[in-house]
Order: C-alpha cells, then sequence, then structure tokens
C-alpha cells in the first residue's frame, strides 16, 4: 500500500495543515521575532493571550519547551513540582524539569487523570531541613495516558484556590485543552481563569504544522522570553509559523467535536470486538484499548495493523493508542475499525489451533 493511503491514528500530531493555512503562511508578513519585531507572531500572542483572558503570550516551538519554560519561571533550584504520576511533564519530557530547572517530581496517582485537591494537600512539602520545599503544582487538561480525561471546572479551581492560598502557583499542561472546551462546552478562558500558566499546542487537534503557545502574565512571558532563548527557541521570521498557528486557532476548536463523536463510535466498536477492552471513559479524541485478551502483545497487533495500512502505536505491552483527528473522517475510522477487527480475529483463530 502507498504510504499516502495509510490511515494514521497514531497521534493527532500527523495532521497536515490546511488550504488557509498554507495560503497564509505564504502571504505571512515577517520580521525578526527576537527582537519582537515579527508582526505575525505579535498577533498571534496577543490573540492568544485574549482567547485565554491573560496578559501575554509567548510562542514557543513545542509544548514540551512551553512546559519548561513554566516549570522554571515558576520555581527555584531544589524544588519539587507535583504532577500526576502519569503526566506529559514527568513521562515524556526528558526529564527536563530536571535537567533545566533542577526540580524534582512528587508524582501524585490520579485513576482518571484527574489531580484533585483532596490528593494534592497531603503532598505540599514546606521548607524544612530534610525535604525539598513544593513549588509548583502542574496540573495536566485532557490528561493523555489517562485516556483524554477532562478536568472539571470545579477541580481546577478548587486546586488553584488552595495553591494559591499557599502562595503556590498552578501551570496547567493544556496541550489538548481546546478538547477539554469542546466536551465541556465552555470557553477556555473560563476552564483557565485561576490558572498562572497555560501551554496549549497548535499542532494537535486545530492542525498547525508546528508550534504551541504559553499565556500567563506580562511578567512571567517576559522572563519566559528569556527562557525560550535558552533554550534554543529564538526563532526569526517565524511568522510564517505563526499565521498558520492563527488559522489553527481562530477556526478549528469549532471542529473537535467531530473528533470526539468519531473516537465514541470507535470505543464502541472496539468494546464490542472479542479480546479488547477500554479501560477508561471516552471523553475527547482518545481512545487507549486493551489487546491482551487477544493474545497479541502490543507491538505484534500494531506491526499486523500496518501490514492492512493502519497506523496505531502500542503505549505498553497490552495497551494501544489511538487519536482521531481532522485528517481521518468517519469513513478512515471505518476502515481501521475494519482492520482491527482483522487482526483480533486472525489472533483468536491461532489461539484456537
Amino acid at each position: 500500500m502507498n504510504p499516502s493511503e495509510w490511515i494514521d491514528l497514531r497521534s493527532d500530531t500527523v495532521t497536515r495543515p490546511t488550504a488557509a493555512m498554507r495560503r497564509a503562511m505564504a502571504e505571512a508578513e515577517v520580521g525578526d521575532d527576537v527582537y519582537g519585531e515579527d508582526p505575525t507572531v505579535n498577533r498571534l500572542e496577543r490573540r492568544a493571550a485574549e482567547i485565554f483572558g491573560k496578559e501575554a503570550g509567548l510562542f514557543v516551538p513545542t509544548g514540551t519547551m512551553g512546559n519548561t519554560i513554566a516549570v522554571k519561571v515558576h520555581t527555584n533550584h531544589g524544588q519539587e513540582v507535583i504532577c500526576e504520576a502519569r503526566s506529559h511533564v514527568l513521562s515524556f519530557e526528558l526529564a527536563m524539569m530536571a535537567w533545566f530547572s533542577g526540580c524534582v517530581a512528587r508524582a501524585v496517582r490520579a485513576e482518571d487523570g484527574v489531580l484533585r485537591w483532596s490528593r494534592i494537600r497531603p503532598e505540599i512539602r514546606p521548607l524544612g531541613p530534610h525535604w525539598a520545599p513544593t513549588g509548583l503544582i502542574e496540573i495536566e487538561n485532557t490528561h493523555n495516558m489517562a485516556g483524554g480525561t477532562v478536568m472539571p471546572v470545579e477541580a481546577i479551581e478548587e486546586i488553584c484556590d488552595g495553591a494559591h492560598g499557599l502562595g503556590l502557583k498552578v501551570h496547567m499542561d493544556g496541550a489538548r485543552v481546546f478538547n477539554a472546551a469542546a466536551h465541556l462546552g465552555r470557553p477556555v478562558s473560563e476552564i483557565t481563569a485561576k490558572v498562572d500558566t497555560v501551554m496549549f499546542c497548535l499542532s494537535k487537534g486545530l492542525g498547525a504544522p508546528v508550534g504551541s503557545t504559553l499565556v500567563g502574565t506580562a511578567a512571567d512571558m517576559a522572563r519566559g522570553r528569556l527562557y525560550r532563548k535558552r533554550l534554543g527557541g529564538g526563532m526569526r521570521q517565524v511568522g510564517v509559523l505563526a499565521a498558520a498557528g492563527l488559522i489553527a486557532l481562530d477556526e478549528m476548536p469549532n471542529r473537535l467535536g467531530e473528533d470526539h463523536e468519531n473516537a465514541q463510535f470507535l470505543a464502541e466498536a472496539l468494546a464490542r470486538i472479542p479480546g479488547i477492552r477500554i479501560p477508561h471513559e471516552v471523553q475527547t479524541n482518545i481512545v487507549i484499548f486493551d489487546v491482551s485478551g487477544t493474545g497479541l502483545a502490543s507491538s505484534e497487533f500494531s506491526a499486523r495493523l500496518k501490514e492492512r495500512g493502519v497506523l496505531i502505536n502500542g503505549i505498553n505491552p497490552t495497551q494501544m493508542r489511538l487519536l482521531t483527528h481532522f485528517d481521518a473522517n468517519r469513513t478512515a475510522c471505518e476502515r481501521a475499525l475494519e482492520a482491527i477487527g482483522q487482526v483480533a480475529a486472525g489472533a483468536a483463530v491461532a489461539k484456537e489451533a
């Protein structure tokens, strides 16, 4: 099969820029962003801050860089960062909170991925002679490895109120916060109103070719701009990318419900396939499914799907994760489902032989 015909559900990062984004990139007005002179970047940062109800924004190449900058802005070396045990900042960002910020993670397990103040409060440590004090609370919305779980606004606000009462800041890894907004039917400004900083990705469900944005106070973003330069993120005529980000920010959130519907469709159908189990509630565009009942390891299941033109990755030996996105319509999801059913059925026949 020609690779261009593959159905790619590995992540929503595989989306390709729309025709409108490509036109905007070609026509973008640009300048040197290190000098603060790229008008398109400046417009994107202002627009992001406006949408989130924050003072300022900072355009960064990646979500990892955005989270890294936020941790550094809010902490000092030798502190702890409280985060969920499967959070992206802990598991998938190359220990940047230690490498760059000199902090260690205080991991708190939440079965559904939703941290609550009642779980966080006992883990907060004051300055003392034997332990690292708490420097920051980090939350993830939606929660990737919990299956795209959405944090209730009430839980976010309770965490922020409690943290602020103790003089602590709260950062949200909101890589897919627009998916959370679509699920809740509320604007992102309401969801993140009390959070001190938010990082969100333009290059996932919103479909831009690259880039994320960090929003917060003007003072924090000014400091963040210096950390961005230290990390190698001082970009020049980057308005060609910011132009696509503006399209993503203003036009793409309204279509995320379609991705959620396709994820629900896949989850309901997958649950009916013998040997496959869905271990979580599907709320947004992420479906984690357990294939251990088929007798195949996730790596082998993935390899057999690839032979049928479907790309889905394993996240551990027994579980796989698929993400719906605007480059995979309902027809593509139906074809993927057919391939998954074929692999599962083939495994069942082999077990009986």
